[in-house]
């Protein structure tokens, strides 16, 4: 209420161009090359003048080899975002200085670059074992610059056990490698194998869910180990669907302990 709402509308166009119009890699794409991605705001008033609070969903897909489906890599919903925006400010980020002089301010730029490299990462990664390293590094010289600051949060350790700083934490950290071999086999040796052999590409599936639930064994309540499956559901319900009566049981059993939130689906969808 009281709000201009011209400026949503302008700050959703400065958004839009500051992400598609910067040059985020030095690897060049044709346009339809591009990810497919989508960053949802969700904002509230701080009672502070021109201050939001927001929610963040960030969702991005790449497509499966042979067909025009794609395949959800991350889905994923950040609570923690606080941000300044005056209409017609200028959306200003640079690599080596993350935080510029008002917080508040840089604080939205800092965020979007982080989730667009998290992007890159991921998606590089299911392309080429440990093809998204570089990204993963970039998203994590952005946690250790992070603007600091009155109701800045998400950026640190002790901000809570699903954040960005866990995120990137986990997928460079040299106890968690597996997790780079499970985006991996589960894109390129299982999903973009699905039109030519759908049996060995499934079996390529089952043997990603084994390695995640013998990652979740070894390390418990990590982050990433939930991470991996948002988005997933109804995807990994239709590769399963077709399977062998004992292979769809077996991955029923699996999804539904490894992912907890859509336990019914697969216990209901997977019989």
């Amino acid at each position: 209420n009281n709000v201009n709402q011209n400026v949503f509308r302008t700050l959703q166009t400065a958004l839009n161009n500051f992400i598609n119009n910067r040059k985020w890699t030095s690897d060049n794409f044709t346009a339809n090359e591009r990810i497919d991605c989508n960053f949802l705001f969700n904002l509230q008033s701080t009672g502070d003048l021109n201050v939001y609070n927001a929610s963040l969903t960030v969702q991005a897909a790449r497509p499966v080899f042979n067909t025009s489906y794609l395949s959800p890599i991350i889905n994923f919903k950040d609570d923690n975002v606080i941000f300044k925006y005056v209409e017609f400010q200028v959306m200003e980020f640079n690599d080596n200085r993350v935080s510029g002089s008002d917080a508040l301010v840089s604080n939205l730029t800092a965020v979007i670059a982080y989730y667009v490299n998290i992007i890159l990462a991921f998606d590089y990664d299911s392309y080429s074992l440990r093809g998204g390293d570089t990204y993963f590094q970039k998203a994590q010289n952005i946690v250790n610059n992070a603007p600091d600051g009155r109701g800045i949060s998400g950026w640190k350790a002790f901000d809570g056990q699903r954040n960005r700083y866990w995120l990137v934490e986990n997928m460079l950290n040299s106890r968690y490698t597996i997790m780079h071999d499970i985006y991996y086999n589960y894109y390129r040796l299982g999903m973009d194998k699905l039109y030519d052999d759908e049996n060995t590409a499934r079996v390529e599936i089952m043997n990603v869910l084994n390695l995640i639930n013998n990652f979740n064994t070894d390390n418990p309540n990590k982050m990433i180990g939930q991470f991996f499956f948002q988005g997933k559901s109804t995807e990994l319900v239709k590769v399963f669907s077709k399977a062998p009566q004992q292979d769809k049981i077996r991955a029923s059993e699996l999804l539904q302990k490894l992912d907890i939130t859509n336990a019914a689906k697969y216990k209901d969808e997977l019989k």
